[in-house]
Order: structure tokens, then C-alpha cells, then sequence
């Protein structure tokens, strides 16, 4: 089973083909194929590392769907002043599909 280190939405994630991952936005609609280049590792019938070779090597994914992430509540307080500020976040996330390797 071949599995690529690659750099996604601003991590690194291990795949391989027919894994769902999640990762920030990544423009497009879906049924749209997203290339990524590997980061680190590729392990095919060997364990591929020098940057010669994975320059060699693309994965490809296709974008299911786009969503957002749970609700992140921001609260500053300052103690006998009064102040209190609230701030909520989403982040926007794409969902896709690794569809091959190679």
C-alpha cells in the first residue's frame, strides 16, 4: 500500500489513495482534482525521500465538499476595568478525497 507525506492546508498529512481528509479551504468546487506535491515520503515498493525523486511524484485529490469547522468562542477580560470583548471564529474547510499517486 503506497502512502505520500504531502503539505495540505498548512500541515502535513500522511495519505494514500481512497483516504478522506480534511484541510483548510482549497479553492474550487467539488468534483474539482486538486494536485499536492510531497513533502517528505513517498513508500511505494521502496521508501522515497531524496528531493530529486519525489519532484517526480504528484498526488491527486478530489474535493467532495466544502464546510466549516466548529465554532471557536474568543473571550478577553480585564479584571475591574469593565473591559470584555467577544469574538467567535469558523474555519472554512474543504473535504477531499486522495484519488492516486503516482
Amino acid at each position: 500500500m503506497a502512502y505520500a507525506i504531502i503539505r495540505a492546508g498548512g500541515r502535513q498529512e500522511k495519505v494514500s489513495v481512497g483516504d478522506t481528509i480534511v484541510i483548510n479551504r482549497v479553492a474550487g468546487a467539488a468534483g474539482d482534482s486538486v494536485e499536492f506535491a510531497p513533502v517528505l515520503l513517498v513508500d511505494g515498493d521502496k521508501v522515497t525521500s531524496a528531493k530529486a525523486d519525489l519532484e517526480k511524484v504528484t498526488v491527486t485529490g478530489e474535493i467532495v465538499e466544502d464546510l466549516r469547522g466548529p465554532k471557536i468562542r474568543i473571550l478577553k477580560y480585564k479584571n475591574k476595568t469593565g473591559y470584555k470583548k467577544r469574538q467567535g471564529h469558523r474555519q472554512e474547510l474543504t473535504r477531499l478525497t486522495i484519488t492516486g499517486i503516482a
